[in-house]
């Protein structure tokens, strides 16, 4: 049996199959709440939820809201392979599971480019750390890369392990209990790229710090410095690894947990420092924090007869001072007195014992409480986007990621458990007006008549705490600034005396005979949204006030340990304005979270505990039970049922049940809305059961839907069997479809090449003709980019045509004109071609001439202006005898000899290798 729309195959391929979810309800429930028939009934409700627990489908729908149940043992739905199957499907076409959720949140903000937050909320061991570590996961790998990305998902990452090790701690109902609120931004481009992210935490449970029940533990990092750490480590910071040697580690007498591995989760600490970008000297500082708040533990105090009280364990108090970084006689001081400021005088009064060990135990809160602040903006800093890192850039969106306490019931609650269940009516009020809100603008949307809901509205019991003037804050605050001597008492009188009728607040005195015997005299209850709770007033006026005596922050901010100094301001001593009270801090940070959250578009993870004793497998029907009603999903379930059950896109309406009908079978061709009309009427539904919308159908009972996917089951053997016979057509159309899709890719791409070839050389002529165009412009300016090309093209062409027309000998003057820019050169080149010439000339003559010449220099030197004769014989060569042949005395050797040619002019004659002139016609 089939459970999911999509899987994927051997090949990583993502294929369609059928979905058959709703087909196996009557064994694994249905996937969507939305679809129980008695969706008023709390039983039909748990066992749904069983059913599925049982065949390890730890996800349920219900609505926009996912609800997980903690399996407590690893299963095998979060791999790579998980994520890409879950990537880019509709919410409701695949089985439920947190990445569909993470994966609908992320279209949504890429569609519609608002921002979006998803809200996980449950009791602690339900899994809202590891659902929102699952969120950030996916985020990180399936989301698009860029060049920071990898830098970001580590630090996105590699956050977790820090914050858990300082802000989370061993419960007696989880091992690893979130004690802070964290809400998260992560912010993407406008591509849907990661670009950074920023983390707000809320409400740390300092005095876990100080003091922790029995069976529970401190928080991890001090059992991880203790187990992990280097010997050269704790020699530096004087700690032993026995977790017993330590008071504020010995109250819960639990130093073990089995399934935690301390030493493992130190290097694992370490890690994730080093990845985000702490630096050595910063890890240390750090170190030296985690080290003090161990050894301001153990620093205890003595009372002298006088009643004067004095610090006994001075070895601590020197450790102290040198991991701290202050002066260890004004701690000393500021241990044992506090200081007054009176009509602008200031008084020194002692402490007494129980005084000095509170202030202890608050310095201790104060210091480790800081701490985590400082470490988140540390972690903010490096998540931080680039350059200024403050706000998103534009087309930017966010998505807002709330990981939050659900509501507390102990056997004792004290002031932090009232600050939750606050934290948790404010957050159903806003849970129920998000979702109501979104039923109504989807009505809307479509044009369907919206019909009035009825619901319990819990804004009663908000204001019960909240209100100004009349609500309990506001009635804590007052006792805690009143003058006289305040008491946890006299708050309670004073709740008594204001609120006393109010039908949501019980106390002792104002209860009847049965609520007296279960409700002790320091308490009151409220009355919830998720039921009643008693809280023990004992404790709320110190928590509230928060006070840290003004003599301790002036030794605080003299610290050399950077850490500690930028924690403790030097502002704070000088701001006489009186600070808030923690629970009006509180107050207001929720009321800014709710602000963000209502601008933002909500989805929902609801985490439920199945049992107790962390086993797998087991399902403990009355502690689901408590969790279904304290986290409201009925309440929920009947916002979202109160109009139609059932709603879906025509598309996805008319594909899955088109079979069912033979005039929409195998393919509509008209309008969707049409076809999923036909349908319907074919069908038979009544038109009670259904409204058509703009682009959706919606149906009222799940009854009919059920009816319509039983038809379809039942008919799914003709369907494949038609299938079958079509697939062989199917088939060979497919590959003549292929081939004529072949051809045609070729032919446009060969036809393609062409026309980019031909656009290419018309590009390039055009910026020819362009570029000499411009250059004729600039011609007659100096050489550079406007007129490069022109004046290279000229001087080339110039060069060619100089080369085609050079003088033939030394008495050929002529010369090609050259362009205005060349005269200089063409000039230099003239020259330079005549020496040439002329070289040749010479080289060419004989030596026999060369004689002549120089006998004819010597001549004219002699004879040139001396006689009138001269110049018409210069042509004339020099002869050796002027006789005849005939009158030449035979006893000569006849060095001469004239040849006589053709023409009758005499040349020389090599004869008797004598030099035989020629007449001077001849010349």
């Amino acid at each position: 049996m089939r459970y999911q729309a999509r899987e994927v195959g051997v090949d990583g391929r993502v294929r369609l199959v059928l979905e058959g979810a709703l087909t196996a309800r009557d064994r694994v429930g249905v996937q969507d709440f939305v679809l129980l028939e008695n969706f008023n009934s709390e039983a039909a409700f748990i066992e749904n939820l069983r059913r599925r627990f049982t065949e390890n489908l730890i996800y349920t729908y219900m609505g926009s809201v996912l609800v997980s149940v903690n399996p407590y043992k690893d299963l095998e739905i979060y791999s790579p392979q998980h994520m890409e199957r879950y990537r880019g499907v509709s919410y409701y076409e695949i089985s439920p599971h947190i990445y569909a959720l993470s994966d609908n949140t992320y279209r949504a903000m890429k569609t519609s480019r608002r921002d979006q937050c998803i809200l996980i909320s449950g009791e602690s061991g339900a899994g809202k750390t590891e659902a929102s570590k699952k969120i950030l996961l996916y985020y990180a790998v399936s989301c698009p890369a860029h060049q920071r990305m990898a830098s970001l998902r580590d630090c996105l990452l590699q956050s977790t392990p820090v914050l858990e090790a300082f802000g989370n701690a061993k419960t007696l109902r989880n091992d690893n209990s979130s004690r802070f609120g964290k809400y998260m931004d992560i912010q993407f481009d406008f591509r849907g790229v990661p670009v950074g992210a920023h983390i707000l935490n809320y409400l740390l449970e300092k005095s876990r710090v100080v003091h922790q029940n029995h069976g529970e533990r401190n928080y991890h990092v001090f059992y991880q410095l203790l187990e992990g750490g280097t010997e050269e480590q704790l020699l530096h910071l004087h700690l032993d690894r026995n977790p017993q040697k330590y008071l504020y580690l010995v109250k819960g007498n639990c130093p073990r947990v089995s399934s935690m591995n301390d030493k493992n989760g130190w290097k694992a600490l370490v890690k994730a420092l080093s990845v985000i970008g702490f630096t050595e000297g910063e890890v240390q500082e750090l170190l030296d924090v985690i080290g003090s708040v161990l050894h301001l533990g153990n620093t205890q105090f003595g009372e002298e007869e006088d009643g004067q009280t004095y610090v006994t364990t001075k070895m601590e108090l020197k450790t102290l001072t040198q991991l701290l970084g202050v002066d260890g006689a004004a701690l000393t001081e500021a241990l044992t007195h506090k200081k007054l400021t009176a009509n602008g005088e200031e008084m020194i009064s002692p402490l007494t014992f129980e005084q000095a060990g509170a202030a202890r135990d608050a310095l201790a809160q104060a210091v480790y409480g800081r701490t985590f602040t400082w470490l988140v903006e540390k972690i903010n800093q490096s998540l931080a986007l680039q350059g200024d890192g403050t706000s998103c850039r534009d087309g930017s969106s966010v998505i807002g990621l709330l990981d939050i306490y659900g509501f507390e019931v102990f056997q004792h609650n004290s002031f932090e458990q009232f600050c939750i269940n606050y934290c948790s009516e404010k957050l159903q009020q806003l849970f129920i007006e998000l979702t109501l809100r979104s039923e109504q603008e989807e009505y809307e949307t479509e044009g369907v008549a919206w019909e009035p809901v009825q619901y319990f509205d819990n804004k009663v019991i908000c204001d019960l705490i909240e209100e100004k003037h009349k609500g309990i804050i506001s009635i804590l605050d007052e006792e805690c600034v009143r003058p006289g001597e305040a008491c946890d008492l006299s708050f309670l009188e004073k709740l008594e005396d204001t609120l006393g009728g109010h039908a949501h607040f019980v106390t002792h005195k104002l209860a009847n005979g049965k609520t007296r015997r279960v409700l002790g005299r320091e308490e009151f209850r409220l009355l919830h949204y998720a039921g009643e709770v008693n809280y023990t007033v004992t404790g709320f006026l110190d928590k509230n006030n928060d006070t840290l005596y003004r003599s301790l922050k002036e030794v605080m901010c003299q610290s050399t340990n950077h850490i500690v100094e930028h924690c403790f301001r030097r502002g704070e001593l000088v701001d006489q304005k009186r600070p808030e009270m923690a629970a009006t801090q509180f107050k207001n940070s929720l009321t800014k979270l709710m602000e963000t959250l209502m601008s933002k578009e909500p989805s929902y993870v609801r985490c439920i505990k199945p049992n107790d004793a962390k086993q797998p497998g087991r399902f403990d029907e009355v502690l689901v039970r408590h969790q279904v009603k304290y986290l409201g999903l009925m309440e929920n379930l009947r916002v979202r049922r109160a109009g139609f059950a059932y709603r879906r896109h025509f598309e996805a309406f008319l594909q899955r049940y088109k079979p069912l009908c033979p005039e929409t079978w195998p393919v509509w061709q008209g309008e969707l809305a049409e076809g999923v009309s036909t349908l319907v009427q074919y069908l038979g539904y009544k038109p009670e059961e259904y409204k058509m919308g703009r682009s959706k159908i919606f149906i009222r009972l799940p009854k009919t839907l059920f009816t319509t996917e039983d038809e379809l089951e039942a008919k799914k053997p003709d369907i494949a069997l038609i299938l079958q016979t079509s697939w062989r057509g199917y088939r060979e159309r497919a590959k003549y479809k292929r081939i004529r899709n072949a051809v045609i890719v070729i032919q446009a791409a060969w036809r393609g090449m062409k026309a980019r070839r031909r656009a290419r050389r018309r590009r390039d002529a055009a910026d020819l003709i362009r570029r000499l165009i411009k250059g004729f412009i600039h011609r007659h300016e100096e050489y550079g980019p406007d007129n490069d090309y022109f004046l290279d093209h000229v001087r080339c062409s110039f060069l060619k045509t100089l080369r085609r027309n050079l003088p033939r000998s030394v008495l050929d003057k002529s010369w090609p004109t050259p362009p205005p820019a060349l005269t200089q050169a063409s000039e230099e080149l003239r020259q330079l071609n005549m020496r040439n010439m002329v070289r040749k000339f010479c080289l060419a003559i004989l030596p026999e001439w060369r004689k002549q010449m120089d006998q004819k220099v010597v001549a004219s030197e002699l004879f040139r202006g001396q006689k009138d004769s001269y110049p018409p014989s210069v042509a004339a060569l020099f002869l050796g005898t002027r006789l005849e042949r005939a009158h030449q005395p035979s006893k000569w050797s006849r060095p001469w000899a004239v040849k006589r040619s053709s023409t009758g002019c005499q040349s020389l004659s090599t004869t008797d290798e004598a030099l035989s002139p020629a007449p001077a016609n001849c010349c």
